[in-house]
């Protein structure tokens, strides 16, 4: 694990934290917020609203399946998401061929489900915590990180990712 904490360190993650998955707050009324607050719910090429995404019961059994989660943070959604997915990479490098991870995306400027388009980076572009019927507050508040509800668009934002590993 410590491989790996390191290489998120080294991509710019401000904390990384190993966790189980019995550690994961998973509360299907996440999807609530996106559906009802988020403007690009059914549209984000990995939004789980789309056809052919799993329910967040589906998400939870195939996640509670993992050994060990690394929560990411950082201050940018661009570094989470390259540190969640170079030490998902690296697993897989391992032998982890199961390791997946997960962040908000910031890959593109805008999305191309946005524009009825396919995802020009399927091959780097995963779902979110919180999309798939994760708490995330809740669970990053029982390991101490910092988070926080804003009330302006100016005030630090906290980005979380995750990997799960077996």
């Amino acid at each position: 694990m410590e491989k790996y904490i390191e290489l998120a360190k080294s991509l710019g993650a401000d904390n990384v934290a190993a966790v189980t998955p019995d550690d994961i707050v998973f509360d299907g009324r996440t999807i609530f917020k996106c559906m009802f607050g988020c403007s690009s719910w059914g549209k984000g090429c990995t939004c789980p609203s789309r056809a052919g995404f799993l329910s967040s019961e589906e998400y939870e059994k195939l996640l509670r399946k993992y050994k060990t989660v690394l929560i990411i943070h950082s201050r940018d959604k661009k570094i989470a998401q390259r540190a969640s997915y170079e030490v998902e990479k690296e697993a897989f490098f391992d032998g982890d061929v199961l390791a997946f991870s997960m962040s908000d995306c910031a890959l593109c400027e805008t999305c191309a489900g946005k524009t009825g388009e396919p995802c020009r980076n399927v091959r780097m572009a995963r779902p979110s915590f919180h999309s798939v019927g994760i708490d995330c507050f809740a669970t990053v508040l029982k390991q101490g990180l910092p988070i926080k509800v804003l009330r302006n668009e100016g005030e630090e934002q906290n980005w979380y990712a995750a990997v799960w590993l077996n």
